[in-house]
């Protein structure tokens, strides 16, 4: 009799582990209007259809399955180990949770947490003093939050790509960008010159490089 555990149809570990990490996102970001709800709704959405596929049914390796064994016939594919895609394509020869791509995945999905929370905090505190966000992470991107929700799936998809997510992927991001140019245009209506100043500085999503190395951030205030 074989004794292994199944690799899939796994359905409680797919509520189980949805739920873990859509109440840990809330968590870091605490959406309160609704902007911060289609943002965290979609990235909710992301994380059930990775975990659908990560521990239920494992659509991206019944579509290619046929390719995949033809062209890696050592490996077992429907073993839950094999999900891994980047691991085992590369042929890294460990186990796949100890392997470069599950490692790296850890880091962009650690640190896109800790930017979400981080800059939800410092947010927070703007929005009781009715001010801008420019200091922590508001220092280096205008939106931080939407960084880290990037990072964090970006970091999935090294773990785990699935066809589903990699079509997600670009979808979600496309409309993370929308949302923050629509919080820009309230910025800019609210504080006005003081916004622009900052806008000029700052750029939206990527750091600049000398910010990153203790540059002097701008005061939006300062005339």
């Amino acid at each position: 009799m074989n004794g292994e555990a199944p690799g899939y149809g796994l359905w409680g570990l797919v509520i189980i582990n949805s739920a873990v990490f859509v109440l840990f996102a809330y968590s870091f970001f605490k959406p309160q209007t609704p902007r911060d709800w289609r943002s965290f709704s979609a990235f909710s959405a992301f994380l059930v259809a990775l975990f659908a596929e990560m521990y239920g049914f494992p659509l991206t390796i019944y579509f290619l399955s046929g390719w995949l064994q033809s062209r890696f016939p050592g490996i077992d594919w429907f073993s839950h180990d094999a999900g891994h895609l980047l691991e085992m394509l590369f042929g890294w020869k460990t186990n796949p949770h100890a392997g470069p791509f599950h490692i790296l995945s850890f880091l962009f999905i650690g640190g896109g947490f800790v930017l979400i929370a981080a800059a939800w905090k410092v947010l927070y505190d703007a929005q009781q003093k009715r001010s801008l966000a420019t200091t922590g992470p508001y220092t280096y991107v205008r939106h931080p939050q939407y960084v880290g929700f990037i990072l964090v799936m970006f970091g999935f998809l090294l773990q785990w790509p699935t066809i589903l997510t990699l079509a997600m992927f670009p979808v979600l991001t496309v409309m993370y960008v929308k949302l923050a140019r629509g919080e820009e245009r309230d910025a800019k209506s609210e504080f006005g010159e003081a916004y622009a100043r900052y806008a000029a500085e700052v750029p939206a999503f990527i750091p600049r490089i000398g910010r990153l190395f203790g540059q002097q951030a701008i005061d939006p205030y300062r005339r």
